[in-house]
């Protein structure tokens, strides 16, 4: 019984090593991110402003008639025309002027392609964003926003699934480590103390917050 309490304490030690170092990379992209979405005044590294470009495109019959996803299936493939790739925001359309706006993003710059739906002329205008921009754009994405049709661009649904895996894995590394410290009495008085504290300013916060 006790050689195999020993091999899961081995086991789990092992694990919360290595997958805490697997997951450093991630817990800092989240980490700084959440300092720079806080702190809206720290410069993100500069952008610039692309060459705009205008072309001919050919415009899906009947795309003022459709909602959603398929408006955004409709607009991916104008963007295929005009060799633009990204994650879609939304797809607007003027009935007045019969005029296409769609906006793109990715993690180091931004679109947005204009289109005459009656003429079929697209203006296409590029910046390239700051060297921080990334991480803002990697803690949003995919997230709760425009749900019904975010995740339209493969590298943000891929995105997707590395965060929620490590979500999983966060909550490995927690439950281990509050295993792995019951189980060194040593460190027993000291963790207590550690997960009390951490506990009242959680509620402490949550309470100031929500009052």
């Amino acid at each position: 019984m006790g050689s195999r309490r020993s091999l899961f304490y081995v086991l789990t030690r092992n694990l919360h090593l290595y997958i805490g170092l697997f997951l450093s990379p991630f817990v800092l992209v989240f980490a700084v991110s959440v300092i720079l979405l806080n702190h809206p005044g720290i410069p993100l590294g500069g952008s610039r402003a692309l060459e705009a470009a205008t072309l001919h495109v050919e415009v899906p019959p009947g795309f003022d008639r459709l909602e959603d996803i398929d408006r955004v299936r409709q607009a991916r493939e104008i963007m295929r025309q005009a060799d633009v790739s990204g994650e879609v925001g939304f797809v607007g359309y003027s009935r007045s002027e019969g005029t296409i706006t769609i906006p793109v993003s990715r993690p180091w710059s931004e679109a947005t392609v204009r289109v005459s739906a009656k003429t079929g002329m697209a203006s296409i205008t590029q910046r390239r964003t700051g060297f921080l921009a990334p991480l803002i754009f990697l803690h949003k994405m995919p997230g709760p926003h425009l749900a019904n049709i975010r995740g339209n661009w493969a590298m943000v649904r891929a995105w997707g699934w590395l965060a929620n895996g490590t979500a999983w894995l966060l909550l490995f590394l927690a439950l281990s480590g509050i295993y792995l410290w019951a189980i060194l009495k040593s460190e027993r008085t000291v963790g207590l103390f550690l997960i009390v504290a951490g506990l009242a300013s959680f509620l402490g916060a949550l309470y100031a917050i929500c009052r």
